[in-house]
Formats: structure tokens, sequence, C-alpha cells
């Protein structure tokens, strides 16, 4: 199974997934070809989602011929996508290929790059808009955001997440396309139970709280705003 247990989070090692990723880092990659491979690789880490983390029951089918037994994938009308705004948009987009009766969410979130990071490595951390769906024990949540930096805005968005959740959901996922170690050690601190995804763990975070090597700004990129 492509996904390995890496002690502050799960690596997403899916051939495919580590090729589309070389493709995004690449300065070359002009807008459309950008947001095509987030919505790809979004589809890609929702498959390996099923594969790795949701359970499968027999079920008894009729086929034109014969009656016949197969596996079928629980829980797939129990899931919810949380987007964080904006640039993580193309990268729903292709989660909702492979969950395509999912419940969205949006979370419009964003770190003040003025104030810059504090001595503990965070930013402030601005929320313009939230609109859930209802959250229950059932559900499967998924919160995706193409970049986990400081995972000062990630840490944001699951308070607001888990505060106006009915319960506690079966699975809370955190997933990523690069992640820096710092981001995922903050987010793992503070929400022990939620499972960290990520295609990429980068090497470090720069003085102004980038990834590196990164992809850039994801939201500038895929939305050409720069």
């Amino acid at each position: 199974m492509p996904i390995e247990d890496r002690d502050d989070a799960y690596l997403i090692t899916h051939a495919l997934a580590k090729d589309t990723l070389l493709r995004l880092r690449d300065v070359e990659t002009e807008q459309v070809a950008f947001r095509k491979g987030l919505v790809k690789l979004g589809r890609i880490c929702g498959y390996e989602i099923i594969d790795g983390a949701m359970e499968t029951e027999y079920v008894t089918v009729q086929t034109p011929l014969t009656e016949t037994t197969g596996e079928r994938v629980k829980g797939l009308d129990d899931v919810v996508i949380i987007n964080v705004l904006r640039a993580a948009t193309p990268f729903v987009e292709g989660l909702l290929k492979a969950f395509p009766r999912a419940k969205q969410g949006v979370i419009s979130a964003g770190r003040d790059e003025e104030a810059g990071m504090n001595d503990d490595g965070e930013f402030p951390i601005t929320i313009d808009y939230v609109k859930l769906p209802e959250i229950t024990e059932k559900d499967t949540v998924i919160v995706a955001d193409p970049m986990l930096a400081t995972g000062s805005t990630m840490c944001a968005v699951l308070d607001h997440v888990l505060e106006n959740a009915g319960a506690d959901p079966t699975d809370l996922f955190v997933l990523s396309a690069v992640s820096a170690p710092d981001g995922l050690l903050r987010v793992g601190e503070q929400f022990p139970d939620a499972d960290l995804l990520t295609v990429s763990i980068d090497d470090y975070l720069d003085d102004d709280g980038y990834i590196i090597p990164g992809l850039g700004d994801a939201g500038d990129r895929a939305f050409r705003t720069k």
C-alpha cells in the first residue's frame, strides 16, 4: 500500500503522486498545467485514502448471467471535505472525483504576512468566511490545503471545524501536497487525533515561513494572481 508511516505523518508514495508533484514544483509549469496538476494530485490522494483507510464489505449483486459476491467500499456517503480557500480549490476538485457524494465545507483562512512569524514560528491567522456542513460521528473528514508550512493556518482551521462539529468524526485527515517538519509537528501536537497525510515532507522553512524546496505560492500559481 503506497502510504507509509513516517512518525509525524503518513506519506503518500504512489508513483503518479510523486511524478505529479515534481511537475508542480517545476517553475516552468504554467498556470493551466499547474491547476490541472493539483486536480490530478487531489484525485490520486483521494484514491489512496480510500485504499488505505476505508473499510470494505462483501455484498451480493445480480449480474446479467448470475448472482455473485464482491467488495464495496463502506462510508463513501459519509465523507466531508473542507476546502481551505483559495489554494485548495483545484486540489479539492480532484478529491471530489474520488468522493463525488461528499459533503463540502469552505473556510477562507490566511496568515498575516506583514506581521511575520513570532518567536514560536507561528503567524497570526485571519478567518474571513466559514461555511461547514453538519459533521457526525459517522463521517470521515478531510481538511485539504496543498501547503502545510508553519501549521498556523491549519490549526486555526481545525479549531473551527471541531468547534462546529456535532460529534467527533470517525476519521479526521489533514491532507497536503507538501509539508514542512515544523508544521507537521505543530498540528500533530495540537490535534493528536488527526491523521496527517502528505505527498512530501520537505526540508525546512525559510525565515519568511516558506517551505523549501516547496512549490511556490500554490494559490498565486493556480489562479495567476502574480
